[in-house]
């Protein structure tokens, strides 16, 4: 028997919208609603609506919550040392293999939100607690009324009361600055504040996945279909599924937890060393991530344009002849009328420029390493 799939807050306004469901991380989720490729150029364009309400959020607090972050994560976390500051970041094994990929929220004076990928939500979370401080409190957040705060840190999984709703697109910030009201300001990049939409209490961080401007919105579950009604009610705003979620990362080299890194790939292979400080922090995986970065990655996580056909996951990767990868990530671009790719590579094959070839379907089509982002131009370029 196979489990049981999970729904979001937001199941029954994906099905009255038309929705064509399919199973993802554990839940139902929409993959589409007018078709990917017109809610790939709506966010492009206008503005899209996301639910990610499957999301992982967990909530770091207490005197001791820095240094237990600092040492777990590969980013700085003083460089986010202003309350409402928020940075991407990696959680890594002791070989430097990267659990997570992970955005933190600087959300209070000693408290941290943490927003992780729903498929590793129980690995994340299992890595957590091993490595909590002797005197942690651990709070299960369905039960309020059961938390004891008398440790130095207080980790909480608060992912089952919590509602997110990504707003992406050049006019998503219009739409958010007309349901806010007068009053509100629009966080700067990567940072997070609170927010009244509609009457209804929110955070509201500016971050997102799909390369344009616009915001993620944190609300309680309860709150969750009223707030993503009241976007939908402008007409600039297209409600949109996994496939346009796809399309638009890959377009800008975005990193999918699953195909484009797990445990068994380093920061440094995978091209995300610019979130590990070169000098390290001392957290779990800082050695072995220094050495690989000394002596340089066998290989390199590329960006690949390929012409004729439209790569998929595991599609082999051609260098004269002989099979040198397989494709990580693959779509059609919308944008660019082509295929792109991402592929891990020998470093000797991974500069701009360098011609290869991706088997599709049996046949051979033209492919080439480019450095993504691949859509060089958006709203936040």
């Amino acid at each position: 028997m196979g489990h049981l799939l999970a729904k979001t807050p937001l199941y029954e306004e994906h099905l009255a919208l038309g929705a064509r469901m399919v199973p993802f991380a554990g839940y139902e989720m929409p993959v589409q609603y007018s078709g990917i490729r017109e809610e790939h150029e709506a966010v492009r364009s206008s503005a899209g609506i996301f639910d990610v309400c499957h999301m992982t959020q967990f909530r770091v607090f207490g005197f001791g919550a820095f240094d237990y972050l600092q040492g777990l994560l590969t980013n700085d976390l003083a460089r986010i040392g202003e309350v409402g500051a928020a940075q991407y970041t990696l959680m890594c094994d002791e070989d430097g293999g990267i659990i997570d990929d992970l955005i933190v929220y600087h959300t209070g004076d000693l408290e941290y939100l943490i927003i992780g990928n729903a498929a590793n939500r129980e690995t994340d979370l299992d890595w957590l607690r091993a490595r909590c401080p002797q005197d942690v409190t651990l709070s299960d957040q369905t039960e309020p009324e059961h938390r004891v705060d008398c440790g130095i840190v207080e980790l909480a999984d608060e992912s089952d009361r919590t509602g997110l709703i990504a707003l992406q697109g050049p006019r998503a910030l219009e739409v958010i600055m007309e349901l806010a009201g007068p009053g509100f300001e629009v966080p700067r990049r990567f940072h997070i504040g609170e927010a009244r939409l509609d009457g209804t209490p929110v955070l509201i961080a500016r971050t997102g996945y799909t390369g344009e401007d616009g915001v993620e919105i944190l609300c309680h579950l309860s709150h969750a279909a009223g707030i993503w009604r009241a976007l939908l009610s402008f007409a600039e705003v297209t409600p949109c599924g996994l496939g346009a979620r796809d399309t638009l990362r890959l377009e800008m080299g975005y990193h999918l937890y699953g195909s484009d890194m797990d445990r068994g790939v380093d920061p440094i292979s995978a091209g995300l060393g610019w979130v590990v400080p070169q000098k390290g922090t001392g957290f779990v995986g800082s050695e072995a991530i220094a050495r690989i970065r000394s002596e340089g990655p066998a290989y390199r996580l590329c960006g690949l344009v390929v012409e004729g056909g439209i790569p998929r996951a595991g599609h082999p990767v051609l260098h004269e002849g002989g099979e040198v990868g397989k494709v990580a990530s693959g779509t059609f671009s919308p944008t660019l009328r082509t295929g792109i790719a991402t592929a891990y590579l020998p470093v000797s094959l991974a500069e701009p420029g360098t011609a290869l070839e991706v088997v599709i379907r049996h046949k051979t089509a033209k492919a080439r390493v480019e450095r993504p982002p691949f859509v060089k131009s958006t709203s936040l370029s």
